[in-house]
């Protein structure tokens, strides 16, 4: 799960910077929200939202801060508001995906995962996410096809190779599988070595 939140994580972010809103308010929210300052950043955003309810990127930046202090309920709720303004939203998607899964709502992150990969134009993180959701659901071979979409995607996918690596130790696969850890420790994805160390000696 570290890698997980930490490439999704890392995805979020450079979309929060990208999504940044234009006016003072929703501006002084993205500035506090990069400063770590989740708690200030949400009375900013809320100064916002008040004259501007349905302000998309605001919702959804204000989401974001409230998964970053673990409140799921408040995320959720701006998440799927920013999703009513959006429905096409891949990033909401995953996002709402995410969250369940911290929860270990599996069947939820799933669903949304699985919206996010219908839009066409789909990243590699949304075939990664319907892969771990499945995953999680006990559903192997299907996991397998989505971790494989998003390697064919995105060829130095580190975090796709490790967790593909593990479903295959897992299915008895354990060549290929101590194949993709290798792959996903050259990829700089610390725990994949702690994993080789594990299991491919």
């Amino acid at each position: 799960m570290r890698v997980l939140n930490w490439a999704f994580a890392s995805l979020i972010g450079m979309m929060l910077m990208m999504s940044s809103c234009s006016q003072g308010g929703s501006n002084r929210g993205d500035e506090l929200f990069s400063e770590g300052k989740y708690e200030e950043a949400i009375k900013a955003y809320d100064s916002f939202l008040a004259a501007k309810p349905k302000n998309f990127k605001a919702l959804y930046n204000r989401g974001r801060s409230y998964e970053e202090l673990g409140n799921f309920p408040q995320a959720e709720k701006d998440f799927l508001a920013a999703l009513s303004q959006d429905r096409k939203n891949i990033q909401v998607m995953l996002s709402l995906s995410n969250i369940y899964q911290k929860q270990k709502n599996h069947s939820s992150a799933l669903l949304y995962a699985d919206y996010a990969v219908e839009v066409p134009g789909a990243p590699a993180m949304a075939y990664f996410m319907k892969g771990r959701a499945l995953h999680q659901i006990g559903n192997t071979q299907e996991a397998m096809r989505e971790y494989s979409a998003a390697i064919k995607m995105d060829k130095d996918f580190g975090q796709a190779y490790y967790y593909r690596g593990m479903l295959k130790i897992a299915t008895d696969k354990k060549i290929s599988g101590c194949e993709d850890l290798a792959l996903a420790t050259r990829l700089n994805i610390a725990i994949a070595q702690e994993a080789s160390d594990k299991y491919c000696k």
